[in-house]
């Protein structure tokens, strides 16, 4: 059984294999350029970290090129952090990570640890849970995420840990809901943003607690989102698309089965329109650099826009 992100991958590798072949080669270019010399990945400024290096190597995956050298280099990073103490988002960096070179390329970096590691990854995870059934972001925050409630039951699933009390998650992700549809982050903002409706989507998803009346209101809330520049935005109150929010609400429409709700060819020129000569991607028309992060969200944009219509996991 594939876990969420391993279907991910697999959906994202299949949709960029019908790309045109001069597009993945700039791009894989452009990604190889960008591993350090420590085996990491890093952002538009600063040291390689976990955050980052998670997308240089998830943009490699999908693409094919996450083998040889430049695998056993990431490896050599990731074994650096793997005594850490990690927040939620590098906890889940890390450990997909892993996944993708063990799967990608043979290397399993956990073999020299603790036979217990996977239980005291998610009793650290575990720790953030509070009383409403979420998760908040740090050890120190008193409100649930729905972004990092996602995450979390994310990497429980990925280490093959039980998700505890689920139901009392589901109770929290549906206490998000906002009345127009959509999800919102935490419980005081005052809109649904696409962002955490991917996140509340994918978990009710994985916990198998979707409903009509969800997708519905889901829909609408998504459909919305794209503005004329063909993209997606992140929330009502921001007019301008990114690529982000793109592809996380073209992601849920396709969980959904309701990529055909928004205008694909629209959707497709504009991830187009941010893509760069030399490879990677801007975040949005106001950006001016390309990084490792939307240069993942724009491949993954593309290959949504190209998964064969007889792509299946079975």
């Amino acid at each position: 059984m594939f876990s969420y992100h391993e279907q991910l991958t697999l959906r994202l590798a299949a949709g960029l294999g019908e790309v045109d072949e001069a597009t993945r080669t700039r791009h894989s270019r452009f990604l190889l350029g960008k591993q350090q010399p420590d085996g990491g990945f890093a952002g538009r400024e600063g040291a390689s970290d976990l955050y980052y290096t998670s997308f240089g190597l998830r943009s490699l995956a999908i693409l094919g090129e996450l083998h040889g050298s430049v695998a056993e280099h990431a490896a050599e990073f990731l074994t650096t952090r793997l005594a850490g103490h990690e927040s939620v988002v590098d906890f889940m960096s890390l450990i997909y990570s892993a996944k993708l070179l063990e799967t990608a390329a043979g290397i399993d970096i956990f073999t020299d640890a603790s036979a217990d590691w996977r239980r005291s990854v998610a009793d650290t995870l575990n720790a953030l849970r509070r009383d409403d059934g979420g998760y908040a972001k740090g050890p120190e925050g008193m409100a649930s995420s729905t972004y990092h409630t996602f995450l979390v039951l994310l990497c429980l699933q990925l280490i093959q840990q039980p998700i505890q009390q689920p139901e009392s998650m589901v109770t929290f992700l549906l206490s998000q809901e906002s009345d127009e549809g959509g999800f919102r982050e935490i419980r005081a903002s005052k809109r649904a943003g696409t962002n955490p409706t991917a996140a509340a989507i994918g978990a009710l998803r994985i916990l198998d607690s979707l409903t009509e009346e969800i997708i519905d209101g889901t829909l609408d809330f998504l459909v919305d989102m794209q503005n004329d520049e063909g993209g997606l935005r992140a929330n009502t109150r921001i007019p301008i698309a990114d690529v982000l929010s793109t592809f996380t609400g073209m992601l849920t429409l396709t969980d959904l089965e309701a990529l055909d709700e928004i205008d694909q060819n629209d959707a497709l020129t504009y991830v187009r329109s941010l893509e760069q000569d030399n490879g990677g991607f801007f975040g949005a028309a106001w950006d001016e650099v390309a990084d490792v992060e939307y240069t993942f969200y724009g491949l993954g944009s593309l290959a949504l826009l190209h998964v064969p219509s007889h792509f299946t996991l079975d």
